[in-house]
């Protein structure tokens, strides 16, 4: 079982985020090759939930995972932080072994 948890950060930004949406928009969070470190996260609003699709709920929010991209994240906690750079999502995902300075892109 793939365990991925949701920050309430992350929960009420994505509810702030899908407030403007359509009803029934979810964040979908993918992996897919590519970025400075071999790996990078993609973020999009959807409407689809494949049945496949890992879902997370928390506070109103819904993310989905795929099931490609789920060992790549198991045991990571998917976060909204703000800081004097910006604000944006951020993974902490304990299987990577290194990640760019932006924090976008991982390798294993």
């Amino acid at each position: 079982m793939t365990e991925i948890s949701l920050s309430a950060n992350a929960a009420r930004r994505i509810a702030e985020i899908v407030a403007n949406e359509p009803e029934g928009t979810m964040l979908r969070v993918a992996v897919e090759g590519g970025g400075c470190s071999g790996f990078q996260y993609r973020y999009d609003l959807t409407q689809e939930r494949e049945s496949d699709d890992l879902v997370i709920e928390r506070d109103g929010a819904t993310v989905l995972i795929d099931p490609v991209s789920q060992p790549l994240l198991d045991g990571s906690e998917i976060d909204f932080e703000v800081s004097l750079m910006g604000a944006s999502f951020q993974i902490k995902n304990p299987n990577a072994t290194s990640s760019c300075g932006c924090g976008t892109s991982f390798s294993l």
